[in-house]
């Protein structure tokens, strides 16, 4: 019965406690993938290359830079919707030092 509470308990540290949404931005308006980093604070946004539709882009979009990881702040970006193919986001991307001033 230890071993089993013992196993319990580490598999609920090993879980990820926000676990981040993923979406595909060409079959979302521009609002509502806006209202979604609102409301999540950050998600994974996927989209095919402007140059090649084959490959699938992706990367963490974030409402501010609160929402990203250890050294990275929300910098604008966009990323293509079913209704705009330039739909204004913010995306984590590391900081650089200019970004201090």
């Amino acid at each position: 019965m230890k071993k089993l509470l013992l196993a319990i308990g580490l598999l609920a540290v090993s879980v990820p406690a926000g676990a981040v949404s993923r979406y595909s931005t060409p079959g979302l308006s521009c609002a509502r993938v806006q209202a979604i980093l609102e409301s999540e604070g950050a998600a994974i946004l996927r989209y095919p290359s402007r140059r090649n539709a084959q490959l699938t882009l992706y990367d963490i979009y974030a409402a501010n830079t609160s929402y990203c990881p250890q050294n990275e702040i929300a910098k604008p970006a966009t990323v293509p919707t079913s209704d705009n193919p330039r739909c204004r986001v913010r995306r984590c991307q590391p900081a650089s030092i200019s970004d201090d001033r």
